[in-house]
């Protein structure tokens, strides 16, 4: 039984690729047992589509009922990407090129590859704090108690490890 009144966390797992079942998601696994070793237990998770508006209602109820917000998935390079977008409208903010985070991109991928769906990833919305990712250097970012990972695993595990010290 847990405790009323202990913080907890909301997770939204964001992608259509796991609504139709041709990913299965392994960040839920990978979380849930960490957060509640910090004492900030998942109190509700949202399997989500790539729909803006969706996004920003889950991300408002989600936030209006836990301490902090982890997100995994939708922070890629393709179209279908928009969890960036839909955070900075969540939050009433615009959504700007992040010039650290357009750095860190152009040295990991090399100038030769760099281009505008990767120059994507680094776009977040103003103010936002990033998140490193020693896997890929795209990173995550975070905006008041909301915290946006990628989806792939091995990228949402190092982002999640480096910001989890924060929501115990």
């Amino acid at each position: 039984m847990s405790d009323a009144s202990a913080p907890t966390t909301g997770m939204l797992v964001i992608g259509d690729e796991i609504l139709s079942g041709r990913t299965v998601d392994a960040n839920l696994a990978y979380a849930a047992p960490r957060l509640a070793a910090l004492g900030a237990p998942l109190g509700e998770v949202r399997v989500i589509p790539d729909i803006i508006p969706v996004i920003v209602d889950a991300i408002h109820a989600l936030c209006a009922g836990s301490a902090q917000v982890i997100t995994s998935g939708g922070i890629g390079p393709t179209h279908d990407d928009r969890t960036a977008e839909a955070v900075a409208t969540a939050f009433g903010r615009p959504l700007e090129r992040s010039a650290d985070a357009e750095a860190r991109l152009r040295a990991h991928i090399g100038a030769d590859q760099i281009n505008a769906a990767r120059l994507k990833m680094a776009d977040v919305p103003a103010g936002a704090t990033l998140i490193d990712n020693p896997v890929s250097a795209a990173p995550g970012f975070q905006v008041e108690n909301v915290y946006v990972m990628a989806g792939v695993p091995w990228s949402f595990q190092a982002m999640f490890d480096a910001v989890a010290p924060s929501f115990s």
